[in-house]
């Protein structure tokens, strides 16, 4: 079995057991990672571009890792590297790569909507690495993954997304992924930061963060983005922390058991506290680890992987 679409642009139109076939799919992917010679020869011959037209550490290093890990090739492009920088539209960008071979492409931009005109546009597949405050699919499935690591399961869980909802691409494709699955997804933060018809999705929303944490299984703090914001949506950075910031006291409110995710990079202080960052019940160095065996079990699957038994051979 594999997956049934050519791309993953987003979560919103993947099917409950696509995605459990994704994330069982990256378990034995995670055995590989955890070895001495983190190499297998399964996409020996492939090439993998990844075009990255927004700065990105966590998600960019990860799929070239993850690439490297299955033995495909790997091409970096950035924008302002690349002939974008002399005015090359997206579509001349993609069909320049497909025509030099391109097995799987990985992009990131600036606008909603861009990856799927990619997909549109060539043949190879395309992978949603972040499209503006669409959504960001492989963030949300390391986060799925993540959980029902930890948990054993996903369906019946709390999951609390606090925080600015409204610029979030992973805040989408987290509520997608996690209510598909069956969890019960809360959302929580300023009303100036929370879309409007966002409880469309199934997400329930909370005007109070405390009412939003109570008994949740699962923290996943948001980052303010403020690049994406314009002035005024809240009174500055002290005053978000104050009222919406997780910090210890409020950490208290949750499920003693209680997970704590970050998609990264944090604002140590604004959003969360360091020492909750740093606390026992964070689970943010090991979402960073997820994403890699996740994003191995997508150029898997997305290149036309199938048999569980050849990944690690």
């Amino acid at each position: 079995m594999g997956l049934s679409g050519k791309d993953l642009v987003g979560l919103q139109f993947v099917p409950a057991e696509e995605i459990k076939l994704i994330l069982d799919t990256a378990t034995p992917m995670k055995e590989i990672i955890k070895r001495q010679i983190k190499k297998v020869p399964t996409l020996r011959g492939r090439s993998v571009v990844t075009v990255f037209y927004e700065a990105s550490t966590r998600t960019r290093v990860s799929f070239e890792l993850a690439a490297k890990y299955l033995s495909a090739d790997t091409v970096n492009i950035a924008a302002g590297t690349s002939s974008v920088s002399k005015g090359e539209g997206l579509k001349d960008t993609a069909r320049t790569i497909a025509a030099m071979g391109a097995d799987l492409v990985v992009l990131r931009h600036p606008m909603a909507g861009a990856a799927e005109l990619l997909a549109r546009t060539i043949n190879a597949p395309v992978i949603n690495a972040g499209d503006g405050a669409h959504e960001h699919p492989s963030q949300a499935l390391l986060d799925l993954f993540t959980v029902r690591e930890k948990k054993g399961r996903l369906e019946g869980l709390k999951i609390a997304i606090i925080g600015d909802i409204l610029h979030s691409r992973v805040a989408r494709s987290d509520i997608w992924g996690f209510t598909k699955m069956g969890a019960e997804v809360r959302l929580s933060g300023p009303a100036t930061l929370l879309p409007q018809g966002i409880e469309k999705t199934g997400a329930m929303i909370y005007a109070s963060i405390e009412e939003a944490i109570a008994d949740a299984d699962v923290i996943n703090i948001l980052r303010i983005q403020t690049e994406r914001q314009q002035q005024g949506l809240f009174p500055g950075l002290r005053e978000y922390s104050q009222l919406f910031g997780i910090n210890t006291e409020r950490l208290k409110l949750a499920a003693p058991d209680a997970l704590v995710m970050h998609p990264g990079p944090m604002n140590r202080g604004v959003e969360i506290a360091p020492e909750v960052a740093d606390g026992v019940q964070s689970v943010i160095n090991e979402q960073v680890t997820n994403g890699v065996a996740v994003r191995m079990a997508l150029l898997y699957l997305l290149t036309g992987g199938g048999n569980q038994h050849e990944i690690a051979h």
